[in-house]
């Protein structure tokens, strides 16, 4: 230490140096949580893409049906 304290060395090693280790573990844990907010994104991104596929179909089974309903009931001459 720099200075003379009442607190005895080793306390103060050891509170430094797991000072340091925090600091240096906060870049890792901080690109971990960023490639799990990124995950999480793509897999609700791509929940998203499904539901709009899912409504799509829907859309274009309705369009079928109201034509064939169209075709069916039309007069025949």
């Amino acid at each position: 230490m720099a200075f003379p304290t009442s607190v005895n060395d080793q306390i103060t090693d050891a509170v430094t140096q797991s000072n340091v280790k925090v600091l240096g573990d906060a870049p890792a844990i901080a690109m971990g949580a960023i490639y799990q907010a990124t995950a999480h994104a793509a897999g609700i991104a791509a929940e998203n893409a499904v539901a709009n596929q899912q409504s799509v179909n829907e859309l274009g089974i309705a369009v079928v049906t109201r034509c064939v309903n169209a075709l069916v009931s039309a007069p025949r001459k």
